[in-house]
């Protein structure tokens, strides 16, 4: 089945859920008639992804802003995606702390969290520690990096075994019951209408974050495209830092090729597709994969569009 069919089809199925849970004089006053469709395209190539711009991370943003299938919009500053928020200035902190944020969900497994930091944020607010696996990639990045051996590296990241790691994580979001757990969990917190804003992050916030904002964004009907385009910009926010990293490794000289981590600092359509290719494997559509893979019943998406889209 091509991607088109699929995403028509569970564009037709999260759509259907979708209108049932917007107020009706909302929905009467967004969706006047046959060409919301085409006015829907011409807003998406139009906005901006929301950027809050720190010091000490580089992939923060603000997950509203985005217009659904269903003539909405969704809300702005409740729900925000970041990589790690170890390294905040003080002056970063300050700027977290206008954000107003209720809860942190840190999707980092204990090894990340040891070798860079816990997070830095406002007094009175503490990380929620949901970790995802990476399937021992960070373990195989310091391991490869701190060997120093080029013909080590190569062996390890080299020949598109990188690439192929990463496909291999992405198809494990499907997969693998203790993520897809994490994953439910974090969804039916955002949907609690008595919870207030909420920040959940990996450590450069564009692989598991990645796929969560995918996720979220599609179930209250974003539209694919734009879900894809919110995953792939990631690029471009952490392209000038992780060129840093590369520049520096090299100069250490614990890497004389540092772009062999390019595949792993990158998020690429590839590996979206070998998700969402699993996922149909597995649970027949997007919409499976919401009821069936994370046990999200109707009524929990429908609080989704109820508190996240207006």
């Amino acid at each position: 089945m091509s991607r088109v069919r699929i995403r028509r089809g569970a564009a037709a199925a999260v759509a259907a859920f979708a209108l049932a849970a917007l107020p009706t004089a909302a929905h009467a006053a967004s969706a006047p008639g046959a060409g919301v469709g085409a006015r829907h395209q011409q807003q998406q190539q139009a906005e901006p992804i929301r950027q809050i711009v720190l010091q000490g991370a580089v992939n923060v943003r603000d997950l509203g802003g985005y217009r659904t299938w269903t003539g909405g919009q969704v809300r702005q500053g409740l729900v925000y995606r970041s990589d790690a928020l170890s390294k905040l200035t003080d002056a970063d902190v300050t700027t977290v702390s206008g954000l107003g944020l209720t809860k942190v969900i840190d999707f980092r497994i204990p090894m990340e969290v040891q070798y860079d930091g816990a997070d830095r944020l406002p007094a009175g607010l503490s990380p929620t520690a949901r970790p995802v696996s990476d399937l021992g990639l960070y373990g195989t990045l310091v391991g490869a990096i701190g060997s120093g051996d080029p013909v080590t590296q190569e062996q390890m990241l080299g020949g598109g075994r990188a690439e192929a790691y990463m496909r291999d994580i992405y198809r494990t979001f499907v997969t693998g019951p203790e993520n897809r757990a994490q994953f439910a969990a974090t969804l039916r917190e955002l949907a609690d209408g008595r919870q207030g804003p909420v920040l959940y992050h990996c450590t450069s916030g564009k692989d598991r974050t990645g796929w969560v904002s995918y996720v979220l964004l599609r179930a209250l009907a974003v539209p694919e495209e734009a879900a894809e385009r919110d995953y792939l910009a990631s690029n471009t926010f952490r392209a000038a830092y992780d060129a840093r990293v590369r520049a520096g490794l090299k100069q250490s000289g614990r890497m004389q090729n540092p772009d062999l981590l390019i595949p792993l600092q990158e998020v690429r359509q590839d590996y979206l597709d070998s998700a969402t290719a699993q996922m149909e494997a597995d649970y027949g559509s997007f919409y499976g994969y919401l009821t069936q893979g994370l046990g999200l019943d109707l009524r929990t998406l429908a609080k989704l569009q109820g508190k996240l889209v207006r």
